[in-house]
C-alpha cells in the first residue's frame, strides 16, 4: 500500500490507474449491454410472455437490486476500501450469463438479473467513486464523462454485436458467451491490477477545512436525507437521475418490442438498440468536460427536456429512419445529464462522506429502472407501448422543469466563493 507522500490527485498524475478503471468500466457496461437487444425478444419468442408487465419483471428485479446495492456500495467502500467492493461485484456477475444460457423458465432470467443488479451496483458504483477519488476537484466532469462514456459505448457495441450474433446463430447461447468473457476479464483485471484509491479521498478531505466533528462526515441517515430531499442540488440530482433511468428502463424493455411490431429485422433492432447508448456514450466525452467549464445546471435542464422531446418522437414514429433520429436525440439528452449529475454530487458532498452520497444518489437513479419497468409495463398493457412512451415523455418534461426551479449551480469554477457542504449546516439558496 502506498504512503500518503506517494498519493497525488489529478488525471495526469494517475493516468495509468484511471485508464485501467476506464477499461474495467467498459467491461461492466458490456455485461449489461449483452441483454439490451436479446432479452426482450427472448421473453416474447422463447418464453411466450404476452403481458408487458410480466415481460419486464427482469428489469424491475435488476433495477430494484441495483438501486439498493448502490446504497451499500458507497458505505462498504468507505468502510473496507474500494477495491474489495469492485472485486465482489465481478464475482456476482460471473454466474449471470450462464444462468441465462441454461434458463429453463423465466424465473431463472429474473434471478440472473437480481445477480446482475448486485454486480452492476457494486462494480459500476465503485469505478465511479474511484475515478472521483483520483481526479480531484478540478476535472471531475471530465472524469465522469470518460467513465460513463466507456460504460455506455460498451453497452452500445455489445447490443449491436449481440444483435448480429442472435440473427446468425439464435438468441442463445452465443450472445451470452460474449458476456461471460467480459465478466472473466473484468474479474482478472480488477483482482490483479487495480489499486486502492481510498487514500486519495482522504488526501482531498485533508485540504478542506470544517468542524472537527464532521471530518468523518455526518451519519449515513443524514446523508440519505440530504441527498434525497434536504439539500437542493443533491436532491435535484437524485430526482433527475431517477427519471433518466426510468427512460432507459423503458428503452431497454419496450423499444425492441415496438420495433419488432413494425417488422424490423433483428439486425435493425440491434442497430437501434445500439444507437441510443452509442450517442449517449460518445456525447459524454464532450458534456462532462463542458460542464467543468460552463456549469452543471444548464446541461441537466437541457438534457432532461431533450429526452422528453425524443420520447415523444419515439411514440409518434413508425419507421427505422424516424426512430433513428429519435434515438440520436435521446442519446444526446442523456449524455448531457449523466456525467453532470455525478459531477454535481462530487461538487457538493464533502470527500469524507462523498462515497456514501454517491451511493444514495445511485440508489435513486437506478431505482428508476424498477419504476420504469413497472410503470411502462402497466401502461403498455392497458393502452399500448406508444401510450407508455408518451406518459414517460410527460414525466421527463416535469423532471427537467423541477431541476430548473430548484437546482443551483454547483461547479466550483462557476461559484468561486462557494464552500463545500460538510453536512453540518443548511446550504444557502441558489446563487
Amino acid at each position: 500500500m502506498r504512503g500518503s507522500a506517494d498519493i497525488r490527485l489529478g488525471l495526469r498524475a494517475n493516468a495509468a490507474q484511471f485508464t485501467l478503471l476506464v477499461t474495467v468500466n467498459a467491461l461492466v457496461g458490456g455485461l449489461l449491454g449483452s441483454e439490451r437487444t436479446v432479452l426482450p425478444l427472448l421473453a416474447e419468442r422463447e418464453f411466450h410472455l404476452a403481458a408487458y408487465t410480466a415481460a419486464l419483471t427482469y428489469i424491475l428485479a435488476f433495477g430494484a437490486t441495483k438501486a439498493v446495492t448502490n446504497f451499500f456500495a458507497g458505505t462498504l467502500s468507505d468502510r473496507y476500501g474500494r477495491k474489495p467492493v469492485l472485486v465482489a461485484g465481478w464475482l456476482a456477475g460471473i454466474p449471470v450469463p450462464l444462468m441465462i444460457i441454461w434458463a429453463p423458465g423465466w424465473g431463472w432470467i429474473v434471478s440472473a438479473n437480481v445477480l446482475l443488479g448486485v454486480s452492476q451496483g457494486l462494480a459500476w458504483s465503485t469505478t465511479v467513486i474511484m475515478k472521483i477519488d483520483l481526479a480531484g476537484p478540478a476535472r471531475r466532469g471530465l472524469a465522469m464523462g470518460l467513465n460513463e462514456a466507456a460504460g455506455y459505448l460498451a453497452v452500445a457495441t455489445t447490443a449491436l454485436v449481440t444483435g448480429w450474433l442472435a440473427a446468425a446463430t439464435g438468441l442463445r447461447p452465443a450472445p451470452f458467451l460474449l458476456a461471460l468473457a467480459y465478466a472473466g476479464l473484468g474479474l482478472g483485471l480488477s483482482s490483479a491490477f487495480v489499486r486502492e484509491t481510498r487514500g486519495h479521498a482522504h488526501l482531498e478531505a485533508a485540504t478542506h477545512t470544517g468542524r472537527a466533528e464532521h471530518h468523518h462526515g455526518p451519519s449515513t441517515g443524514r446523508i440519505a436525507a440530504l441527498t434525497s430531499w434536504r439539500e437542493p442540488a443533491l436532491a435535484s440530482a437524485s430526482q433527475a437521475g431517477m427519471v433518466n433511468n426510468l427512460n432507459d428502463g423503458l428503452a431497454w424493455g419496450l423499444f425492441p418490442l415496438l420495433f419488432a411490431t413494425a417488422g424490423l429485422s433483428l439486425t435493425q433492432i440491434g442497430a437501434l438498440a445500439a444507437l441510443y447508448p452509442a450517442v449517449w456514450g460518445l456525447g459524454q466525452l464532450l458534456t462532462g468536460p463542458a460542464s467543468d467549464r460552463y456549469g452543471r445546471k444548464p446541461f441537466v435542464v437541457a438534457g432532461m427536456l431533450a429526452q422528453a422531446v425524443a420520447l415523444a418522437g419515439f411514440a409518434a414514429a413508425d419507421s427505422f429512419a424516424a426512430w433513428a433520429g429519435a434515438a440520436v436525440l435521446l442519446g444526446a439528452g442523456t449524455a448531457a445529464v449523466y456525467p453532470t449529475l455525478l459531477a454535481t454530487v462530487g461538487d457538493v458532498a464533502h470527500p469524507a462522506w462523498r462515497a456514501r452520497a454517491v451511493g444514495v444518489y445511485r440508489l435513486w437513479r437506478d431505482g428508476g429502472f424498477a419504476v420504469g419497468a413497472l410503470l411502462a409495463g402497466v401502461v403498455a398493457d392497458l393502452a399500448g407501448i406508444r401510450a407508455a412512451v408518451a406518459v414517460v415523455a410527460a414525466l421527463t418534461t416535469a423532471a427537467g422543469l423541477l431541476a430548473w426551479l430548484r437546482m443551483y449551480e454547483t461547479n466550483p469554477a462557476r461559484r468561486p466563493h462557494a464552500e463545500r457542504y460538510d453536512g453540518s449546516r443548511r446550504r444557502p439558496g441558489p446563487a
